[in-house]
């Protein structure tokens, strides 16, 4: 047992700084074989693939040591007197080793995915693919406003050039256009945070950061700012218009490693400012990131229950997913301003939980929607169904995923989910009797995301899988390739493995919380074995591998009875079709029809257009497009409120040298006045 903590002192923060300098070489290497798709594709991706391996190793050895392995570093890169600060501790290492898990798979699956004249060149794709990956890791090792802030915008620059790959499309274009604007706004908060932490001191590291005492005002301003700039990266409402958008946009490994992996640089961003650098944490600042979450977490799952575009489905998904994580977040923060270390502990574990396994579950998910419309040119479920009669393996695996999202046992998304409730159901008693009483409240609505997110999973999954196929080209669809499914089942045993095995995982955790919070969950879990129970085994408790144990068993007693009494006797025939016995693929539910329900309960939360048929029509449809009314809110009005003032900043533009000589002069004047007064 002491071999791992032995191992983790010489880890040094060299080791992880050597994998991130060999993924810009495998980087640099794909711009000297800039068309040679073949090398690109079959060595230097999963070269790639290989190195995030070996960085979530270093990671994960470099975690068990906890605070015994903080190490620092300065790099003589910058400008001069502004060096990069570096820190490895265990918030870093967590992060790293989701980044590196996910990248392993993903970079798997883009050695079989991407293909010739998909816009950008292969080289120049594989060259912003691993910057993208090394900068999201500098982020996390980031120990200083200044390296944070220009390995952020790296993040976001290489980020936008893969969602704008196919760069023909202008719906590619114009979805880059509106991320990389919400990606800028978000870095001037955070810019703006780090400008209020450093406290006037003029030193921008975070060390120093730390040693700095805000008033409640202060340290308030830099919470809302932390909480804009990093909520526009998280897809928190009102900031979240661009996920929807970007993600259809960009290729599917892509898609996976922004939902998966950089929508937990956000996540990152906000636990490092509320519980690392701000020394005081007011309880109104948890009660904010809980009701934000929260209000996120609906209108995503609401959203996404009534998508017909499968990545659509999915970025909403994640916009769900992000909001749970920024509640629980949220609640950590008030046991935390409380004094409730216990209480932190176990919901500060749930939410990191919940990053690691949403990671892979959703990263698992949009590669399979990267191979379907691979094999049939649709993202529309309208267009689709039956596909588990030519892409077998697919459905299989995307199943898990499915499984996971939706929350079910025995899998990684359950017991994420599971502790979360715990953290908001074996609440004592706060001091805040406002906040007792919302609290009950709070962990119903989280139950009812549950159910919806389910409820969504089940329209996802059957109507791309199950049913007849909607078009007849479907049944030429070919099943994922090799290196498609090596990655995606990498992702695919990362959910289970997390699921069967969540006692083990929460004591990796474990020094995480006791860095933010003082306090960690690692030794009540492990006096309950295999039983996972963090407020003790008299309140509740969960056995993954009994739950799974009893499943098989029911099924192996069902096998048997049907053998011993039925003989093996079989009949196949089609489902009870009401006395119709002329059964079509326009009989079965569409995606539209599975959303209705929700569609109508929720109406408030949607602009609907309706397209109703005309007698005229050659082919008379019916057609209902559900819209955001945050478009029309928020960023429809300022968007006529910019172009009234480009016009009216226009009207300075005559195209007349004399009126530019007017306005130089009058500029000359004004400024000395300023000077001499």
């Amino acid at each position: 047992m002491n071999a791992i903590p032995a191992l983790a002192d010489w880890v040094a923060l060299d080791s992880v700084l050597v994998v991130l300098a060999l993924w810009l070489l495998v980087g640099i290497a794909g711009i000297a074989a800039l068309r040679r798709f073949a090398f690109v594709a079959r060595v230097l991706f999963p070269l790639g693939g290989l190195l995030g391996l070996a960085l979530a190793g270093v990671a994960l050895v470099a975690l068990t040591a906890g605070s015994r392995n903080v190490q620092v570093a300065v790099l003589a890169l910058g400008l001069p007197g502004l060096p990069f600060h570096l820190r490895l501790d265990s918030l870093s290492a967590f992060f790293l080793a989701v980044i590196g898990f996910v990248a392993a798979g993903v970079s798997a699956f883009a050695a079989g995915y991407f293909r010739k004249g998909e816009g950008t060149p292969p080289g120049l794709l594989c060259l912003e693919y691993h910057v993208f990956l090394a900068s999201m890791a500098l982020v996390v090792l980031a120990d200083d406003a200044y390296a944070f802030m220009v390995m952020w915008e790296t993040m976001a620059l290489s980020s936008y050039f893969l969602v704008t790959a196919n760069h023909r499309i202008p719906e590619v274009r114009s979805a880059g256009y509106l991320y990389l604007v919400l990606a800028h706004i978000g870095a001037i908060a955070i810019l703006l945070c780090f400008g209020v932490l450093q406290a006037d001191t003029g030193d921008y590291t975070f060390a120093n950061m730390r040693l700095q005492t805000l008033s409640p005002f202060w340290g308030s301003i830099a919470f809302l700012l932390a909480l804009l700039g990093f909520g526009a990266k998280a897809g928190l409402l009102p900031l979240h218009v661009w996920l929807p958008e970007a993600h259809p946009a960009a290729p599917s490994p892509v898609s996976a490693l922004m939902s998966a992996v950089m929508l937990k640089m956000a996540v990152y961003g906000m636990l490092r400012v509320a519980f690392d650098l701000l020394a005081e944490r007011l309880w109104w600042w948890g009660a904010l990131l809980l009701a934000v979450g929260l209000a996120s977490a609906l209108f995503g799952v609401v959203f996404a229950s009534v998508q017909v575009d499968m990545k659509r489905l999915l970025a909403y998904s994640s916009i769900e997913n992000l909001g749970l994580v920024f509640a629980g977040m949220g609640l950590a923060l008030i046991f935390t301003a409380y004094g409730m270390g216990p209480m932190a502990a176990l919901a500060l574990t749930a939410t990191l939980f919940h990053v690691a396994s949403h990671a892979l579950f959703k990263s698992l998910l949009f590669l399979g929607t990267g191979c379907v419309l691979h094999a049939t040119g649709e993202r529309n479920l309208g267009r689709l169904g039956g596909l588990i009669r030519t892409m077998p393996w697919l459905a299989w695996i995307t199943l898990v995923g499915v499984l996971a999202s939706a929350g079910l046992p025995p899998l990684s998304g359950f017991v994420s989910e599971w502790l979360l409730l715990q953290s908001f159901l074996f609440t004592p008693g706060l001091p805040d009797p406002l906040l007792n009483m919302l609290i009950p409240v709070v962990a119903a609505l989280i139950a009812l995301v549950a159910a919806l997110a389910g409820y969504t999973m089940v329209k996802f999954y059957g109507v791309i899988f199950l049913g007849q196929p909607r078009e007849d080209r479907l049944a030429r669809a070919h099943d994922a390739g090799r290196w498609e499914r090596a990655g995606m089942l990498w992702l695919m045993a990362g959910c289970i493995a997390l699921g069967l095995a969540p006692v083990q995982f929460i004591a990796l955790i474990d020094p995480v919380t006791v860095q933010l919070v003082s306090a960690g969950l690692g030794e009540a879990v492990r006096e309950g074995g295999w039983l996972l129970a963090p407020n003790g085994i008299e309140r509740a408790s969960y056995g993954p591998v009994i739950f799974l144990l009893g499943v098989a068993a029911s099924f192996a007693l069902a096998f048997v009875i049907v053998r011993r009494f039925y003989h093996g006797r079989s009949r196949r025939a089609p489902p009870w079709d009401c006395g119709y016995r002329w059964q079509t693929a326009r009989m079965q539910d569409t995606a539209e029809g599975f959303g209705q329900p929700i569609r109508q309960i929720f109406e408030p939360f949607f602009v609907i257009k309706r397209e109703l048929p005309t007698p005229f029509d050659a082919e008379p449809r019916y057609q209902v497009t559900v819209a955001d009314r945050f478009w029309g809110w928020i960023y429809l009005p300022l968007v006529a409120l910019a172009e009234r003032i480009a016009r009216l900043f226009g009207l300075l533009q005559q195209g007349r040298i004399a009126t530019y000589l007017l306005y130089s002069f009058l500029t000359l004047v004004v400024t000395l006045l300023a000077v001499k007064r």
